[in-house]
């Protein structure tokens, strides 16, 4: 490595000598004695400065017997654009010096008029009125639905638990890109690598994750967010919306590295029985709340609200995704598409935790407003399940009409009724399916948040922000 001496030694050597520019008539030349040897070495080791460059006079000649006075500079003639460039200087010193009064006053008229405008600006302050929006928030006055304390206080907390679930899904924060798709573009590609069976569930699940992440999505945006009056809870349910993106996000990464068609994949909730029927079902639940003047505050309209959550919750998320995460998840563990297999795995887990939100979020609507859980409410509540069930069961047929991956429609079908169970036992009501139990038990192992054993190739074995990923 080269020395800052090395360094000013090589610099010297190889920079060119800097010559001045000097005026287009030169004064007659000077004669010097050579250049000794000791003083070229002086030069090249120790060169001075130049502090000032003098610009020879272009018509005087040497004075005889007055050589001190021979080289004085005189000021060079005024070409056009020099004349240009003082008249500029001369017209921008006139404007400065004419004109700062009249500016100075332009800007106070501007600032006048906005004073005047902010004069009837409204800004209560604490003790200003009894109105409870303009006090200080205290953790008695937080309500789930229908709160009138100031929504913009984040603190105190009064769920701490959402407040958890937003920190552990910024913790659990990946995206899609992170992926490698090179093997699964291999396999899709290669005309034995997967069975027609195969392909179609690769599809179908594709084409039906990718129109409902979006659903979920806009049901949190046009409607939860503005209903759900709770400042720890609007904050994860921003952290969920972002989610729903990247997952969305992770669907069109996969649907472009396979090459596949894109209009096919998604439009299938236009064209495909199975998974249209399951998307109509859960756009029936966002219609009334997603309209700009529905507000809650009602009997009548407090439940609506909560039959949206318990659509989107527990249903939509909570049972329509199970059949499609099951059947990819599946290859992975047969090392088939295992890019697209590690993507539904994060995305699992993210559901899973919105599914959890979810359903605490409804408990604590059902403790802090009794009225609404009655006899009528926690029958709409199991049947909207059972219904979700039957929608999900009609769809693995469609995508199974034969024995793959392990697996069947019989055994996806009791699957479902084993995650139905959970979902009706999570909101307090009784189970409809006894007896039934989970087939896939691996399932379970891969929802767990935090650690996974040996699953893919690549064997995440943490599950954290993107640079904080641990690979075996």
């Amino acid at each position: 490595m080269l020395s800052w001496e090395d360094y000013e030694d090589d610099s010297q050597q190889q920079a060119p000598a800097v010559t001045p520019a000097v005026a287009p008539a030169v004064a007659p030349a000077i004669s010097k004695a050579p250049a000794t040897a000791s003083d070229t070495d002086n030069q090249t080791r120790t060169p001075e400065p130049e502090t000032s460059i003098v610009v020879p006079e272009p018509t005087r000649e040497p004075v005889v017997g007055a050589p001190e006075k021979a080289f004085e500079t005189a000021a060079p003639s005024e070409g056009p654009a020099q004349a240009e460039t003082a008249a500029s200087e001369q017209a921008i010193a006139s404007i400065e010096g004419g004109t700062s009064v009249e500016a100075g006053t332009l800007k106070d008229e501007v600032l006048l008029q906005a004073e005047a405008a902010l004069a009837d600006l409204d800004a209560p302050m604490v003790g200003d009125g009894a109105a409870e929006e303009n006090q200080r928030v205290t953790v008695d006055q937080k309500r789930m639905i229908n709160c009138r304390a100031d929504l913009n206080q984040l603190v105190p907390f009064k769920y701490d638990w959402a407040w958890q679930k937003y920190l552990d899904g910024c913790a659990n924060h990946w995206m899609p890109q992170e992926v490698n798709m090179t093997a699964d573009i291999a396999l899709w590609k290669s005309e034995n690598g997967l069975t027609q069976d195969e392909r179609l569930i690769v599809k179908r699940s594709l084409g039906f994750f990718s129109t409902a992440d979006s659903l979920v999505a806009n049901n949190l945006v046009l409607a939860i967010y503005r209903l759900i009056t709770n400042p720890e809870c609007r904050q994860y349910l921003l952290r969920q919306a972002f989610e729903e993106a990247i997952h969305t996000h992770a669907y069109q990464y996969v649907i472009e590295s396979l090459g596949m068609d894109e209009g096919e994949i998604f439009n299938m909730y236009h064209e495909v029985p199975a998974v249209a029927r399951k998307a109509s079902w859960g756009l029936k639940y966002t219609k009334d709340i997603s309209d700009p003047t529905f507000t809650t505050g009602t009997l009548e309209t407090d439940k609506v609200l909560l039959k949206n959550l318990i659509a989107y919750y527990c249903v939509l998320e909570g049972v329509f995704f199970y059949c499609g995460f099951t059947q990819i998840l599946s290859m992975g563990r047969r090392n088939k598409m295992t890019g697209t297999s590690e993507q539904f795995q994060y995305i699992l887990r993210d559901e899973s935790m919105h599914v959890n939100f979810g359903i605490d979020v409804i408990n604590q609507i059902k403790m802090e407003n009794p009225g609404l859980w009655d006899e009528e409410m926690q029958n709409q509540a199991r049947q909207m399940i059972l219904e979700g069930t039957q929608l999900e069961i009609e769809y693995a047929r469609d995508t199974m009409p034969r024995g793959v991956l392990g697996m069947n429609a019989n055994m996806m079908a009791e699957y479902l009724m084993f995650i139905a169970n959970r979902r009706l036992a999570q909101i307090g009501l009784t189970e409809q399916f006894p007896g039934v139990k989970n087939p896939f038990p691996w399932m379970s192992e891969i929802m767990d948040l935090k650690k996974e054993k040996n699953f893919f190739e690549t064997r995440v074995t943490e599950y954290q922000t993107g640079g904080a990923l641990s690979w075996d």
